[in-house]
C-alpha cells in the first residue's frame, strides 16, 4: 500500500482529539482529498454502531473480555472499510485510537492480559501497524480534571468514570509500549501549552510523510 498511516494515542483527557483537530485545520487545505481523518472504534457505519454499544455507560454488565472482543471487531471493520482502502489510494490516514488502546485499557486498565490483547488485534489487523504512533501523555489525575472540567455530563463514557487507578494502569502500559517500540511511538508531553502539543506532532507528521507536504 502506498499511502501514510499514522495514529494518535493517550490517556482520557491528555488532549489528543483537539490537536488532531487543530492539525487537521492546518494541513487540510493543501492535502484536500490526499488526507482522512477517522477514529476508533468507529470510522464507518458498522463500527460506529459497535462503539455505541462499547461506550454506553448503561451496559454496566458488559463483560471485559466481551469489550476487548467487540474494539477488535471494530477495528476490523475500520480496517477493511476505511483505513485500507484510503492508504491503497496514497492517502494520508491519521486516526484517533488504534491497537496500541486495546493493549493500553482493556489489556493492562481491566487486566485481562496485554499480551492477549495483543493477539487478539493481531489477528483482526493482519498485523498492520502504523508508520507512526504519537502519544500524548499527561499524569491519569490531570487528564481525569481535563474531563471533569470541559466535557458535558453526555459526552463522558464507560471508560472515563473508571478509578484513577484504572487510569494509572493504561498510562503505565502506553509508556511500556513506547519504550518497546520507540521507533513507532513518539513520546509528547502533554501537560504542555496545546499549541505547543500541535506543533511538536505537526514536526512528527511532517518528518514521516514529507512527501505529503
Amino acid at each position: 500500500m502506498s499511502g501514510t498511516f499514522i495514529s494518535f494515542e493517550g490517556p482520557d483527557g491528555a488532549g489528543k482529539t483537539s490537536a488532531l483537530a487543530a492539525i487537521t485545520a492546518e494541513i487540510q487545505p493543501a492535502l484536500g482529498d490526499r488526507l482522512t481523518i477517522t477514529r476508533e472504534p468507529g470510522g464507518n457505519p458498522i463500527s460506529e454502531s459497535i462503539r455505541a454499544i462499547i461506550l454506553d455507560r448503561a451496559n454496566t454488565a458488559m463483560d471485559y473480555r466481551t469489550e476487548a472482543l467487540l474494539y477488535a471487531a471494530a477495528r476490523r471493520q475500520h480496517l477493511a472499510e476505511t483505513v485500507l482502502p484510503a492508504l491503497a489510494a496514497d492517502q494520508l490516514v491519521l486516526c484517533d485510537r488504534y491497537v496500541d488502546s486495546s493493549i493500553a485499557y482493556q489489556g493492562a486498565g481491566r487486566q485481562i492480559g496485554e499480551q492477549a490483547v495483543a493477539q487478539m488485534n493481531d489477528f483482526a489487523t493482519d498485523g498492520l501497524l502504523p508508520e507512526l504512533t504519537i502519544y500524548f501523555d499527561v499524569p491519569a489525575e490531570v487528564g481525569l480534571r481535563r474531563i471533569q472540567a470541559h466535557r458535558q455530563a453526555d459526552q463522558v463514557d464507560r471508560l472515563d468514570v473508571e478509578q484513577t487507578a484504572f487510569h494509572d494502569r493504561v498510562r503505565a502500559a502506553y509508556l511500556r509500549l513506547q519504550q518497546a517500540h520507540p521507533e513507532r511511538i513518539k513520546l509528547i508531553d502533554a501537560t504542555q501549552a496545546p499549541e505547543q502539543v500541535v506543533a511538536e506532532a505537526l514536526t512528527l507528521i511532517k518528518q514521516t510523510a514529507k512527501r505529503y507536504f
